[in-house]
């Protein structure tokens, strides 16, 4: 949900992209050690990623989707017409590029390259396989990947990568025209050449290396392929990070925010992390985060300030009691501060409450009240929190004001009890933006710890619930955390983040059986070996609370 007003920036079409296929050849290492890619240099004079090296391919023609095309092909009956076009085109493309052919001859063998000596690379393909009773090799391609370009360039193209294997006793033959050097590399050396500098690749071309990099040999890579569907989609997003140009994809962690700030991809957010000014995600939210990174805060806390000068602002989480930072806080507000809320009470995030309520009481604005939950028995001393006023489930504290137009502007923040993380923690949605600023109930990054006794297992599943349940009422699309970028995909991501919690607890259960006489330590080490040593004293936390909630299973409460 996007209300236009307040985007940062006025909004353009990105530009429609060029459809497109790809091909990448592969075979095994002859010293059984991995397997290689086949890549090729494009021209200098290319109008798209001049000498890059990439795989064959090009764009789709008309030709490729007539029916005498694919009635030159054999296919598998799961592949999709729409499929089947776009791997002819691929196909067509490898050939007329590289000299390289997967086709049958009429006794259902793969040609000869002695065969395909006799065809020209320049001429129409199809009506060349037709008179020699070939059939298009289309049933050896597999969907790896598809890729649609980043909204901001200027040239877009939308492709699927197929694979397939290389053909045996063909060699690749550049036309020297669009495509030079081919070259038969593994995945990781093209990528340690690429950082060398020595190879250049882009993007898409370094992210797929990257996870073909993954597989131990062919046969790995192919087994791990789905039916039809490719291994990831993925239209990248950039931003800018130390000053440089950044993409990412989608399960990256700055994915989110990218897409929250820019929807329509505008190259113009930064993403460096920093303790001095505030960040602007919307015209109606900025972030200052605190400059207390470590293990447990990663890059630090984040304050939100939500609202505007024509209607003042709500602080959300003011942070540790740190004075530099509240004055900060104090600053991006012009210190009209009229609502500070604490999502939980640990000692990053409301202790700078009071310091933040004194500073604009000071200044001589009314005192805006402290809201939250204060922290249960069960919370540590160190976690004490007592709020000038508790909140209600559900309840909504609303700023508004009138705009320049002179239209009436509102900002509306729900309270939603979410106990899991603390006893005493509360996620808020801005209704009108439909954002949901998490706390430390959902990271990005991480995941949170939980720790008994304020912590409790049951409990933050159970909200986890709650939040799917109010992402899809109110049509959230994106989170924004006390820790870490603003992620994307909100049900998704809870989804996940539920499935993660689960499984995590199959481990801790089978690790309880395995060592039914066992300590938390003996079970962290079975449970959390996928997790740095270093951790496990963290880990310990929330085992813990997978303990009681599988003891409370058990027993029927």
């Amino acid at each position: 949900m996007n209300r236009p007003s307040q985007l940062l920036h006025p909004q353009r079409q990105p530009v429609e992209p060029l459809k497109a296929a790809t091909v990448l050849l592969v075979r095994d290492c002859a010293d059984g050690q991995g397997f290689e890619v086949l890549m090729t240099q494009r021209s200098p004079k290319a109008s798209f990623a001049p000498t890059a090296y990439v795989f064959p391919g090009g764009g789709i023609e008309a030709q490729d989707a007539e029916s005498q095309a694919h009635a030159c092909a054999r296919v598998r009956a799961t592949q999709e017409p729409l499929r089947i076009t776009q791997a002819l085109a691929g196909l067509r493309e490898t050939f007329e590029e590289l000299g390289i052919l997967l086709a049958y001859d009429t006794a259902g063998h793969q040609v000869t390259p002695q065969a395909l000596a006799g065809l020209d690379r320049k001429a129409p393909l199809i009506p060349q396989c037709q008179a020699r009773g070939w059939l298009l090799a289309v049933d050896q391609l597999r969907y790896l990947a598809h890729w649609t370009a980043d909204r901001d360039l200027p040239r877009r193209f939308d492709v699927p990568f197929f694979i397939a294997r290389m053909p045996e006793g063909q060699e690749p033959e550049a036309d020297g025209t669009e495509q030079f050097t081919p070259v038969w590399v593994r995945p990781l050396q093209a990528l340690e050449r690429h950082r060398a500098g020595d190879f250049p690749i882009i993007f898409p071309t370094i992210r797929t290396l990257d996870r073909l990099s993954r597989y131990a040999d062919t046969q790995a890579l192919f087994a791990a392929l789905p039916a039809e569907e490719p291994l990831w989609r993925s239209c990248p997003r950039s931003g800018w990070l130390a000053g440089s140009d950044t993409r990412y994809m989608e399960d990256e962690p700055p994915y989110g925010e990218l897409e929250m700030v820019c929807p329509d991809g505008q190259q113009k957010h930064h993403l460096d992390w920093q303790s001095e000014t505030a960040v602007p995600l919307r015209r109606n939210i900025a972030r200052l985060t605190a400059p207390n990174g470590g293990v447990m805060t990663g890059p630090g806390t984040n304050s939100y300030l939500i609202g505007g000068a024509d209607t003042g602002y709500a602080a959300i989480d003011p942070g540790p009691a740190d004075a530099a930072h509240i004055q900060r806080l104090f600053d991006a507000a012009g210190g009209d501060i009229r609502h500070i809320l604490c999502t939980h009470s640990h000692p990053d995030h409301s202790p700078g409450a009071p310091l933040l309520q004194a500073l604009v009481e000071s200044s001589g604005r009314p005192r805006p009240l402290i809201r939250g939950l204060a922290s249960a028995p069960t919370a540590r001393p160190s976690d004490h929190f007592v709020p000038d006023r508790a909140l209600s489930d559900m309840e909504h504290i609303a700023l508004s004001g009138k705009g320049l137009d002179g239209e009436i502007v509102t900002h509306t923040l729900q309270a939603v009890f979410t106990p899991g993380h603390a006893a005493n923690h509360v996620c808020f949605v801005l209704l009108e933006d439909g954002l949901l600023f998490s706390g430390d109930h959902i990271l990005n990054g991480s995941t949170t710890i939980i720790n008994p006794p304020d912590g409790n297992m049951h409990a933050y599943l159970e909200s986890l619930d709650r939040l799917d349940a109010l992402c899809q009422q109110h049509g959230i699309q994106h989170i924004l955390p006390a820790h870490g970028h603003v992620l994307g995909c909100a049900r998704q991501t809870i989804a996940q983040l539920k499935g993660h919690r689960l499984a995590r607890e199959a481990r801790v259960l089978a690790a309880m059986e395995q060592l039914p006489d066992g300590s938390v330590h003996d079970w962290v080490a079975l449970a959390y070996a996928d997790t740095p040593r270093a951790l496990w004293p963290l880990a310990e936390r929330s085992l813990l609370a997978h303990v009681e909630r599988i003891q409370a299973v058990r027993s029927g409460r």
